[in-house]
């Protein structure tokens, strides 16, 4: 079946040539001009990812994914014309997957959009567990539970919790844990991982401040706590 992939950017030009670009790489496209029409799409039509513009009118890039991640976890790459580190991190920050910047080649997006969607739907063989202390993570179902309690995460995010915890006590530099959330060459930057390990704190962690699990290395990068165990 093919994936629905859900277009949102207000310039017409733009969501013409990426949806017929889709359709020849055999996704199906849904296009929406703004995040208010983006949101009833979304729930009309239930995308497998959502490819997304920042800046536009009424309701920007920035207030569709804090709505959107009210109700669901589906996979957005963002679309900015900006270049600015802070635009980038914001949308991260509420959630984003991954990012392109304007102007950019549709194959390197159809690339990204394929990796994406590899990693939101990797499977494992049927109960290919990780049990860190209260942390429990499923490859299998791409499902994580802390302390009994389920807990929704990115792929993003899961495919960075599942590189920490298959080697507690691990230290991983910022740039492996970068090929591992992307898992494509990646034109961003190793910030982008400061912020997904922020997110996942905020998901995880009894007190986010002060981290139990996911254990800064200053200079270095991240690990799962070894005492955790």
């Amino acid at each position: 079946m093919s994936k629905r992939i859900l277009i949102v950017d207000d310039e017409e030009r733009l969501r013409s040539l990426l949806a017929a670009y889709l359709a020849r790489e055999g996704f199906e496209a849904v296009m929406a001009v703004d995040g208010h029409d983006a949101l009833q799409k979304h729930r009309d039509h239930a995308p497998d990812l959502v490819v997304l513009d920042l800046m536009m009118p009424g309701m920007d890039g920035y207030a569709f994914m804090r709505r959107l991640r009210l109700e669901s976890e589906t996979p957005v790459i963002m679309l900015t014309a900006r270049v600015e580190e802070a635009d980038s991190v914001l949308g991260l920050e509420l959630g984003a997957d991954d990012y392109v910047t304007k102007p950019f080649s549709p194959r390197v997006l159809v690339a990204r959009i394929r990796a994406v969607l590899r990693r939101a739907g990797l499977t494992a063989p049927r109960g290919d567990a990780l049990r860190v202390a209260d942390v429990t993570l499923d490859r299998a179902t791409r499902e994580v539970t802390v302390a009994g309690q389920g807990v929704h995460l990115t792929p993003s995010e899961f495919d960075l919790l599942t590189a920490l915890m298959e080697s507690p006590g691990r230290v991983y530099s910022r740039s492996e844990l970068l090929d591992r959330v992307q898992g494509v060459s990646y034109e961003g930057y190793e910030r982008t991982i400061d912020v997904h390990v922020r997110n996942l704190r905020a998901k995880i962690e009894p007190d986010s401040r002060n981290p139990q699990y996911i254990e800064t290395v200053y200079g270095i990068g991240y690990r799962f706590s070894s005492e955790a165990t």
